[in-house]
């Protein structure tokens, strides 16, 4: 068993796409989840949870998720820990290099990891991101342009897309 599991904790806080689960440990932030979240991994590794309202040591965390949502933060300034394989790193470590307000395609971070790897392949290490929105695993789109997998669903990312104005906003329906 890893220590992380010993010094990992969590909190649960409202945000405007919904409630987020932000999980730390002795290195830094290692996992933001959404309810339902596709690649969520066994909750018995996120520790005890933190008071959200004496912030549990997630001050940091909660005053820059917020400042994004405002839309007065375009870069976080966070100690993070997120926990994968080389590549999967690799990978996460591209998608921290998309601008705040663009995107790019599987197809593009395929071709700037090399050795063969397809798109598909990128789109599983995509889809395992443990640390939604801060790695912004939302910047990335199909080859045509389109709002493809999301581990919070396509209506959070159009909302995270929208926000950055990487994508138009949806026109409000009049039904």
């Amino acid at each position: 068993m890893s220590t992380a599991t010993h010094t990992a904790r969590h909190v649960v806080v409202e945000f405007p796409i919904g409630p987020l689960t932000l999980v730390r440990d002795e290195g830094g932030l290692s996992g933001i989840y959404f309810p339902g979240h596709w690649t969520r991994p066994d909750v018995a590794g996120f520790g005890p949870r933190a008071d959200a309202a004496k912030d549990g040591g997630f001050a940091a965390e909660i005053a820059q998720l917020r400042e994004y949502f405002a839309g007065e933060r375009r870069a976080f300034e966070l100690d993070l820990n997120p926990r994968g394989t080389e590549r999967a790193r690799q990978v996460w470590r591209l998608l921290a290099a998309i601008p705040y307000g663009e995107t790019t395609t599987y197809g593009a971070l395929a071709r700037e990891v090399g050795g063969g790897i397809s798109p598909r392949a990128i789109g599983g290490f995509v889809g395992h991101n443990p640390i939604s929105i801060i790695i912004p695993c939302h910047r990335v789109v199909g080859s045509t342009g389109s709002l493809t997998g999301y581990a919070g669903g396509l209506d959070r990312k159009r909302r995270l897309l929208e926000l950055e104005r990487a994508i138009p906003a949806a026109e409000p329906t009049l039904w």
